[in-house]
């Protein structure tokens, strides 16, 4: 089966994950569903140790070759959620076949535009696979899957030598828990990369250090006609909180390794009123200094509107896997040989995200992370050429061929 025969089939799954539920794993049941069918794949493939956890971790394995007893084993990961961003449910993927150039029409009044999407200049020709404007696709990771298991396939049907191969699937990594409960041990991998990028070209082993912040707001709510001097509206001191953010570090206004303040949700009334927000920076100490910022800004509120007026909870999420990686550039540069093998110039940037080798290198295994050949990732937008797909695999080939 092709990498994008076996997307197509899990993106009619809906696992999207709920971060409201993040202290169950998975946050939602509906993972198991695909959970459960990539363990009854793993099993019909021929791959050995196939199990299934509780917590809807699925784990397989592929002994290494003759003559690649001594080679390290690899493994790879790739997360079954999809972002709550947007909704999972019900996707109808299509295929743009032989993509002649110019927007794509979506639906529901969505288009890809050449001009937000500039990669599509480099797809003409191939078969794209997008959604019908009303979902996002699942590429983000289920491509990951995908590639992963064609893989497997191919390299137990084509008799390809190979070293050992540890393969994790995972519940939960687009609310920062994918890594979590991962067993190591029964995964059983010297090094592991995540396939959890987009273009094919991406290597990367700099991730965000991110948390999340959360504002409860208390307002006093009485008639407007004698409110002078009583009234607080909340929804007024959520404005003013978020007002005295830098305005221009926001996602929507930096790049490469700018960090932001993204406000994710909010909703509220005169009485009571919530924000919510997630910050990324790929620089410690900048990183704390947006943490800080937050809570002088807390102080101040309160100060102004009276204690307990605003309450913040900050909340630690992944690290920047750099910390770990830089001394282990062996495992960067075996994943650069397969790339180059492939005749693609590894593009080596760091990842304006996280990944589930974010926790993993720092739990002690290191995991950088690699392209699927999808974009737009968590939106309508997302889009991903099966020729990429197809590459990727390739790629992946060369890199479990090598001793």
């Amino acid at each position: 089966m092709k990498a994008y025969e076996r997307l197509i089939k899990y993106v009619r799954i809906n696992t999207m994950s709920d971060e409201d539920n993040a202290a169950s794993t998975p946050s939602t049941s509906c993972q198991h569903e695909l959970a459960k069918l990539l363990e009854q794949e793993m099993k019909e493939l021929g791959m050995e140790g196939v199990y299934r956890d509780e917590h809807c971790y699925v784990y397989g394995h592929l002994p290494a070759s003759p003559g690649y007893e001594e080679s390290p084993t690899i493994g790879l990961i790739a997360h079954i959620d999809t972002a709550p961003d947007f909704s999972g449910k019900n996707v109808k993927p299509r295929i743009v076949e032989t993509y002649p150039g110019g927007n794509i029409e979506l639906g529901h009044g969505r288009t890809i535009t050449v001009e937000k999407f500039p990669d599509l200049k480099e797809h003409i020709g191939h078969d794209i696979i997008v959604t019908d404007g009303s979902t996002l696709l699942g590429a983000d990771d289920k491509a990951g899957i995908a590639e992963i298991l064609t893989v497997c396939e191919r390299l137990i049907r084509e008799n390809i030598p190979h070293c050992a191969v540890s393969v994790c699937f995972c519940p939960d990594e687009e609310i920062g828990h994918g890594a979590e409960l991962l067993d190591l041990r029964r995964l059983g991998a010297d090094f592991a990369y995540t396939l959890d990028g987009d273009a094919v070209e991406e290597l990367s082993y700099e991730t965000f250090n991110a948390c999340s912040a959360s504002w409860e707001i208390q307002g006093v709510n009485v008639h407007p006609g004698s409110a002078k001097d009583i009234m607080v509206n909340a929804c007024l001191v959520a404005m003013e909180i978020n007002s005295l953010l830098p305005l221009d570090e926001i996602p929507g206004k930096t790049e490469g390794y700018q960090g932001f303040f993204h406000l994710t949700d909010m909703k509220g009334s005169c009485e009571k009123a919530e924000l919510r927000y997630i910050i990324r920076d790929h620089d410690a100490g900048k990183f704390q200094a947006r943490q800080d910022l937050m809570r002088r800004i807390e102080k101040q509120m309160n100060g102004k509107y009276g204690e307990g007026t605003v309450k913040l909870v900050i909340k630690q999420q992944y690290r920047n896997m750099a910390e770990v990686l830089e001394d282990k550039k062996d495992v960067v540069l075996r994943a650069g040989w397969a790339l180059k093998k492939q005749g693609i110039t590894p593009d080596i940037r760091p990842i304006r995200g996280g990944t589930d080798g974010s926790q993993l290198s720092f739990r002690g295994l290191p995991c950088p992370n690699l392209g699927t050949g999808g974009y737009g990732f968590h939106g309508p937008y997302e889009h991903i050429s099966t020729e990429d797909m197809d590459t990727m695999v390739e790629v992946m080939l060369n890199l479990l061929g090598e001793k």
